[in-house]
């Protein structure tokens, strides 16, 4: 007897790749170099004790150091220390063991000292790099971007502008004020917006890996300034971009209006420009050192390290992105590059496969393919479809290994699993009953050959032949591949209780085809 169930199986997407027709001009070498300030994951700001907080009613989150007012001196917060430490282990940059602390001056309404604590003179971390592959995304087969520099300071406050009654103002939010963070200044080593793009995805990632920033644009916990420049000439600084789609935009538009002005004879400014959303527009002239008048920091001493706590923290390190990769790629895994990708840039999935790898693979004899087939393209892509973030509490794991075993013991059709899942992730309450015994209910359990009725097969096919006349046609002028659509729908029309086998069989003795 040929059971139909009601339950229906949606298809996953596939992800668009970015655009890769801008081409820098040979005559016009493009140069890049990048600056990113990365907000630190601690609890307390750099200099006070006040919270750290990004979603909290203005002003409600400040120290009077925070608020500058006269007399309140700064303290160095130990927790912000170790998380920079560990971004510069990180990278493969030089500690230094004796870093110190500068003033830099300028008067912005959301910088209530008049003065910003940073490390001009004298930074805690000098070199390091990081490598992009071809496999990254980028057209050589590898390149190293060198890292200039990396040091900590604090963070400014933030201005809102509003309008009224027809007049425009700004108000001042100082709960991001003195917020840690690290800025990490690379080499002008970009050629290609490509380039960018890959090096901000990989920075990002390392950074959530090691825990020490969200990496999150949009929130402004991660924000990206780029210095562009043609044959070596002077650079413009681009600001206020929020996301990565706008940094590569403002390059390619800041490229060509660069080239622009010499072709017509004009110099290239040293400024600061920012990007409305279609064009950069010029801030202000650009400062150099000597406009912000950087003096030591009077009340902040010498951070003194030991060679112990950067032995310990190398020790300590976990493995970087590009290393789970390599992981991934290998045995017993033996990824695709796609898929091990996937895993990488979410931290949460990657636990999640470990786990389910470990189990399903050393504990039950699941083939090493399968965990990574229906992680990735079942059920995250599940997660895709409804429009929701991977949660690795959503479908438990033995649920999940205990679909993979029924598949592997013929208990159920991969087609009627996939099914299944579907169901189960829109009725969690399913989850908690034994899985068989769900397959069984809804009639998804694979038939054996003395259950499938001769008379029913047949006349599943010779239906599906009436309604497939164009296949049909072209399987008996030779195109036997319109076969493979035939069983499939058979498939469907049963819901994957009959082994497709079973139907190839039987449309090849209907249609009288090999």
């Amino acid at each position: 007897m040929i059971r139909q169930s009601t339950l229906k199986r949606s298809f996953s997407t596939t992800p668009q790749l970015y655009n890769k027709k801008f081409r820098p001009l040979a005559e016009y070498p493009l140069m890049c170099g990048l600056e990113i300030h990365s907000q630190l994951k601690t609890p307390h700001k750099l200099f006070s004790l006040s919270e750290t907080s990004f979603h909290e009613d203005p002003n409600t989150k400040i120290s009077y150091f925070d608020a500058a007012l006269p007399g309140t001196q700064p303290t160095l917060n130990p927790e912000a220390l170790l998380l920079a430490l560990r971004a510069a282990v990180a990278l493969g940059s030089s500690v230094n063991l004796d870093s110190t602390f500068d003033r830099k001056h300028y008067f912005y309404g959301d910088q209530p000292m008049g003065y910003q604590i940073t490390q001009h003179y004298n930074p805690y971390a000098k070199g390091g790099s990081v490598k992009l592959w071809k496999r990254d995304g980028i057209s050589e087969d590898e390149k190293t971007i060198r890292i200039e520099q990396i040091q900590l300071e604090q963070d400014t406050g933030k201005s809102v502008y509003v309008e009224t009654e027809g007049e425009s103002y700004s108000k001042i939010d100082l709960n991001r004020t003195n917020v840690p963070l690290i800025e990490m200044v690379t080499k002008p080593d970009f050629t290609h917006p490509d380039e960018v793009k890959v090096f901000i995805k990989k920075f990002q990632n390392l950074l959530r890996y090691m825990d020490i920033c969200s990496g999150d644009l949009e929130t402004g916990a991660m924000r990206v300034d780029v210095n562009v420049s043609i044959r070596g000439g002077e650079r413009v600084e681009l600001k206020n971009l929020s996301t990565t789609s706008a940094v590569i935009s403002a390059i390619k538009y800041e490229y060509k209006r660069q080239i622009g002005l010499v072709e017509k004879g004009e110099a290239v400014v040293q400024e600061t420009r920012g990007w409305d959303g279609k064009k950069t527009v010029r801030l202000r002239t650009k400062e150099d050192a000597l406009d912000y008048r950087y003096m030591p920091d009077p009340e902040l001493p010498p951070m003194l390290l030991s060679d112990e706590i950067v032995g310990q923290l190398k020790a300590e390190m976990p493995q970087t992105p590009d290393q789970v990769l390599e992981s991934l790629l290998s045995t017993p895994y033996n990824l695709s590059l796609k898929d091990a990708t996937i895993l990488t840039y979410n931290l949460d999935l990657l636990m999640y496969y470990r786990m389910l790898f470990d189990v399903s693979v050393n504990a039950h004899g699941i083939d090493p393919r399968t965990p990574g087939n229906w992680l990735i393209h079942e059920l995250l892509g599940t997660f895709s479809r409804n429009d929701l973030p991977f949660d690795p509490g959503y479908i438990p794991l033995v649920s999940l290994i205990n679909l993979m075993k029924a598949v592997q013991d013929d208990f159920i059709s991969n087609y009627s699993a996939k099914l299944l899942l579907q169901h189960l992730f829109n009725n969690k309450e399913e989850t908690m009953r034994d899985l068989r015994e769900v397959i069984e209910d809804y009639g998804l359990r694979k038939l054996t050959d003395a259950e499938v009725s001769s008379e029913e097969l047949t006349a599943v096919c010779n239906k599906i032949i009436g309604e497939q006349q164009n296949t049909v046609k072209s399987i008996k002028k030779g195109k036997v591949n319109g076969l493979n659509f035939l069983v499939g729908q058979a498939m469907r029309a049963t819901q994957g209780t009959i082994d497709a086998n079973v139907f190839e069989t039987e449309f090849k003795q209907l249609l009288d085809v090999e």
